[in-house]
């Protein structure tokens, strides 16, 4: 993969303007950071001629509107950032001045993120995640595309020691996901709430007209919310390419807004292969993986670990080369529970298998929707035995396999008591170490 010429020197350019001294974000920055808030005052103006309002009756609105506004110039003044020597600095705050440090060596990941209106405005954010940090990360909105690809490649190579005139590692693209197939999966996901919603209003209206009438509104905003829910899903899984690099997984996605974003191989703690019910007749399956060292929105307040879409939707094969990428082409054999564990799990009991080698494990469970768990064994962070009433009198027993993270779990089901306590103690042995092998590398 070439790197055109004109990019790679304002590439460069951008790298030693960074390290120049303290600069300050975009000034369209606010402009963009109150986008939403904007759309928001037309449709307030929008509302007010079409009820024949007067404008005074929105006028609190629009005072808190203004007021936000602002209060985004004034964040955008205070705020400035430079390098210094292997370190970014970034300081905001009018009354209390807010420095942080972020030093090369712990970022795990610098993201590009354009929102529709920065892209029209040839802009973009950098969204930086460190080793360890307790938030989403921190986010540098907006600078302009050359300045980002610039400081994106100087943070890139100071994470990896490299000298910061290196030019960034090309990718290599492996998986482009067709907007076809994207639409299609997304929209069988969302058919049972619509079908849900349209039995539930149906019933109602034949039940009980007056009720249905007076709870109209109600599922109008409920068919609303899922319409733009499902919106949201399509146009932020667009265009998914999936690309390879020296330093991780490289993501590209989205279509009014993209986000490009790398997933470093070492901090994948676990990835989750789903074949939900109604994309298995078309061979269709998904990725997440699960990331340690961040927390954020779409993870648990104390969870330690950052959830992340590595396929959205994707045939066996693409992900199954996925799965080898991140975790090697050696997986370990799987194995069924005993039969008599149809009485206690009579509707997973098809699904469920696991098996582990000296790295990973891997647990197959589900019901409906199958779902195939592969982690690796430095990760855990405990082990756990259980075992139920029916367990017991079945004696069976599972074993638990937990992460960094409320989603990054390993499930040995419904195993054999004695083999479940012998896998507790062999798990708890191979963790560590796993641990040891990978700390003295």
């Amino acid at each position: 993969m070439t790197e055109d010429p004109e990019h790679a020197r304002s590439t460069e350019d951008a790298g030693a303007a960074a390290g120049a001294g303290w600069h300050r974000l975009h000034p369209l920055s606010p402009l963009i950071n109150a986008g939403r808030l904007l759309s928001g005052v037309v449709g307030i103006f929008a509302l007010s001629l079409v009820t024949a309002g007067n404008y005074r009756d929105y006028l609190y609105q629009l005072i808190v509107a203004a007021g936000l506004v602002v209060t985004g110039f004034i964040r955008w003044l205070v705020t400035r950032w430079k390098l210094d020597g292997a370190t970014l600095r970034i300081e905001t705050g009018l009354l209390r001045r807010d420095s942080r440090q972020l030093p090369m060596t712990r970022i795990q990941a610098v993201d590009v993120v354009r929102p529709f209106l920065a892209r029209v405005l040839g802009l973009a954010a950098l969204r930086i995640r460190l080793a360890g940090a307790g938030h989403a990360g921190d986010r540098l909105a907006y600078l302009t595309v050359s300045e980002a690809a610039g400081l994106r490649a100087t943070l890139l190579a100071g994470q990896h020691g490299l000298d910061p005139a290196t030019p960034e590692p090309a990718e290599l693209p492996l998986i482009t996901v067709p907007a076809g197939r994207v639409i299609g999966a997304t929209l069988l996901r969302a058919a049972p709430r619509f079908l849900a919603l349209v039995v539930i209003a149906a019933v109602a209206a034949a039940a009980a007209p007056v009720l249905f009438l007076a709870s109209e509104s109600t599922l109008g905003l409920i068919a609303l919310g899922l319409l733009t829910r499902t919106w949201r899903q399509v146009t932020g899984r667009y265009g998914f390419t999936v690309a390879t690099s020296p330093d991780g997984i490289r993501i590209r996605r989205g279509l009014l807004s993209t986000v490009a974003e790398t997933i470093p191989f070492r901090r994948v703690q676990a990835v989750r292969l789903a074949q939900p019910l109604l994309w298995r007749p078309f061979g269709w399956c998904r990725l997440v993986v699960d990331v340690a060292g961040v927390a954020g929105r779409d993870s648990g307040p104390k969870s330690g670990g950052l959830t992340k879409t590595l396929l959205p939707v994707g045939y066996m094969n693409e992900a199954q080369h996925l799965v080898g990428l991140v975790f090697g082409p050696e997986l370990p054999e799987l194995t069924k529970p005993p039969k008599r564990a149809r009485f206690k799990a009579p509707l997973s009991y098809h699904f469920l298998a696991a098996g582990h080698n000296q790295e990973m494990a891997v647990t197959v469970t589900g019901r409906v929707c199958k779902k195939t768990v592969f982690m690796r064994l430095e990760k855990l962070q405990s082990v756990r035995l259980t075992r139920g009433p029916v367990q017991r009198r079945l004696s069976l027993a599972s074993v638990h396999g937990d992460a960094a993270g409320r989603r990054a779990h390993a499930l040995f089901s419904d195993r054999h008591a004695d083999q479940a306590r012998g896998l507790l103690d062999e798990l708890a042995d191979l963790s560590r170490s796993a641990r040891s092998a990978e700390s003295s590398s």
